[in-house]
């Protein structure tokens, strides 16, 4: 794993130490689209609507860095490169995923009583 830029000794529990390695809006979003397959640098752009080449580059690197994201280079003409979770960025993954189940629960879904602007409305007889 590397560790460049971590804090080791100086985290204060498990979930500080989790969230210095997907901290920022970018690297989780990345897992999750990692998740169903392997993909290339632009696919995962348009995957990621909002995300800048220099960020996703970065960001790729220092999941490669923590041992979360592999790169394979093939050698191919034009140059083509994949990227993949490592069984370690699969752990991660599922890790997330309750906290995934709890965001469409109580963020995504609407309060009791609620109503969001697409959801389908019944019809009330005889309301004027």
């Amino acid at each position: 794993m590397g560790t460049t830029g971590r804090r080791p000794g100086a985290y204060v529990c498990g979930i500080d130490a989790a969230m210095d390695v997907i901290g920022g809006k970018w690297k989780v979003l990345i897992l999750w689209a990692l998740h169903e397959r392997p993909c290339r640098f632009g696919e995962l752009r348009r995957e990621l609507p909002g995300v800048t080449e220099k960020v996703l580059a970065s960001h790729l690197r220092e999941m490669e860095a923590d041992g979360l994201v592999h790169r394979e280079a093939y050698d191919e003409v034009p140059p083509r490169v994949e990227y993949s979770l490592t069984p370690r960025g699969m752990s991660l993954n599922e890790a997330l995923e309750p906290l995934g189940a709890w965001g469409r629960v109580n963020v995504l879904s609407p309060a009791p009583g609620q109503m969001r602007e697409d959801d389908d409305v019944p019809l009330v007889t005889g309301a004027a």
